[in-house]
């Protein structure tokens, strides 16, 4: 499943579910596909988010890859919550709510 989150004047983000559920979650959201938060609480959710990514220990050094298997190396969460971090406040600069539903 992916999950897109749209605002208003502002591109929207497509992340894969189990990803986009887990920064919900950081967020202080329930993890439920549809959903919003309305323009009042962005903010919030935004701060609860940037705290929760904070205190996610990630490996910064990826593992090298192997001549032979060329997997790629695994990508961290605060990678992958940058664009939705870029949407939060560009909502916030906007006083926009945010939606996320399912593709």
């Amino acid at each position: 499943m992916l999950v897109t989150f749209k605002t208003a004047g502002q591109a929207n983000i497509t992340m894969f579910g189990d990803v986009a559920k887990d920064l919900l979650t950081m967020m202080g959201q329930s993890g439920n596909v549809p959903g919003a938060i309305m323009a009042e609480d962005v903010s919030s959710a935004l701060a609860e988010l940037q705290t929760a990514l904070s205190n996610v220990v990630e490996d910064d050094a990826p593992p090298p890859l192997d001549d032979e298997d060329n997997t790629p190396s695994p990508v961290a969460l605060s990678v992958r919550a940058a664009p939705l971090i870029d949407l939060l406040e560009s909502a916030v600069a906007s006083n926009e709510s945010v939606l996320w539903e399912s593709d």
